[in-house]
C-alpha cells in the first residue's frame, strides 16, 4: 500500500529539485527522504526520478504521477485545514503568486501582522511578473493587478488602482510636454511587455482609445520601469501604487493630455471550482482592511 508520506516526499522533491534541498523543507534527514522515495518506487514498480551527480529529473512515469500525487496532497492538507477551521483555527498552507513590484512594496506590511495573528498559517508568497496559471501551478490564488481575463479564475476585488502618465522633468525640458492623445504618439515609451504596447487605452469622448509611442525600453518589472523613467527615457504609464512617492518628490511629474487611462483593480483570484479555504478568505479579508478606501497609493 502507498503510503501518503512517501507521496508528499516526491512532491517535495520535485518542487525542489534535489534530495537535500527536500529534506531541508521537510525537516527531515537526507536518509529519510531517500528511504521514503525508494519506497514508493517500490510501492509503484517503476523509476520516478531520473538521478545524476548533479540533479534529478523526473521520468516519464514520474511526470504523469507527479500531477495525481500534487491533487492527493493538497486534498489532504485541505482536509486536515478545514477540520482545524470547524474548531475555529485557521492552519496549513497557503500559496499565492503576486507582481514583484506591488508585493515588495505593498504586501509585507499587510500580511506580516496577519501570520503574527495566524502563527498555523505556512505561507508561501512567490513574487513573479510572469501571469502564473493558479491552477496547474499549484497556487491557492494569484493577486493581479488589472482586468482578470481567465474564466478559469473567480476573482476579489481588494483595492482600486489608478494609472498615471509620468516622466522626468528632464525629458519633458527636453522633448515637451504633450497636452493631447494626438501629441503623446510622437513620445518615446516605457512600456510593460506583460502587456504590450497597446497598454496605453484612454477613456475619451468617443470611447476608449489605444495611443501608439515609440518604443524606448520594453520590460517585464515595474521597478525597472519607474527607474527608465526617473532617467529621461521616456514617458511610462504606471500606477500609483508604484510611483507616488516620486511624483510627491516631484522626480516624476504626471503627464496630463485630457484623458484618463482604463479604472482598474487589485485583485486576489482563485481558481473556479475549488473551494476557496477559510484561511483564503481571511487572507482577502487581511488585505482588503489593510489597504483600506482608498488605499494609501491613492491619497
Amino acid at each position: 500500500m502507498l503510503k501518503l508520506d512517501g507521496i508528499a516526499t516526491f512532491v517535495a522533491i520535485a518542487e525542489a529539485g534535489s534530495l537535500s534541498e527536500a529534506a531541508r523543507r521537510l525537516h527531515l534527514s537526507k536518509s529519510v527522504v531517500s528511504d521514503r522515495l525508494a519506497e514508493l518506487e517500490r510501492g509503484l514498480g517503476a523509476n520516478l526520478l531520473h538521478r545524476s551527480a548533479r540533479r534529478l529529473t523526473l521520468t516519464e512515469d514520474g511526470t504523469a504521477f507527479l500531477a495525481r500525487a500534487i491533487r492527493i496532497t493538497r486534498e489532504v492538507e485541505e482536509a486536515a485545514a478545514d477540520m482545524a477551521e470547524r474548531r475555529g483555527a485557521l492552519v496549513g498552507p497557503l500559496r499565492i503568486s503576486a507582481p514583484v513590484t506591488f508585493g515588495r512594496m505593498h504586501l509585507g506590511p499587510a500580511i506580516y501582522p496577519f501570520l503574527a495573528r495566524h502563527p498555523r498559517i505556512e505561507l508561501t508568497l512567490d513574487l513573479d511578473d510572469r501571469r502564473v496559471d493558479a491552477g496547474s501551478d499549484s497556487y491557492d490564488a494569484v493577486l493581479r493587478h488589472g482586468p482578470i481575463v481567465d474564466s478559469r479564475l473567480v476573482a476579489w476585488t481588494l483595492a482600486p488602482s489608478r494609472r498615471v502618465l509620468v516622466a522626468s522633468p528632464d525629458y519633458l525640458a527636453r522633448r515637451g510636454t504633450p497636452g493631447s492623445m494626438a501629441e503623446l504618439d510622437g513620445h518615446d515609451g516605457v512600456f510593460y511587455t506583460n502587456r504590450g504596447a497597446g497598454d496605453w487605452r484612454f477613456r475619451g469622448p468617443q470611447g476608449t482609445t489605444s495611443v501608439r509611442a515609440r518604443p524606448a525600453l520594453r520590460v517585464n518589472n515595474g521597478d525597472m520601469m519607474r527607474d527608465a523613467a526617473l532617467a529621461g527615457l521616456g514617458i511610462a504609464l504606471l500606477p500609483l501604487f508604484i510611483a507616488s512617492a516620486e511624483i510627491r518628490s516631484g522626480r516624476l511629474r504626471i503627464v496630463d493630455i485630457g484623458v484618463q487611462p482604463e479604472t482598474e483593480f487589485i485583485h486576489l483570484a482563485h481558481p473556479e471550482g475549488r473551494r476557496p479555504s477559510a484561511k483564503l478568505r481571511a487572507f482577502a479579508d487581511c488585505l482588503r482592511r489593510a489597504f483600506g478606501h482608498p488605499p494609501p497609493w491613492e491619497r
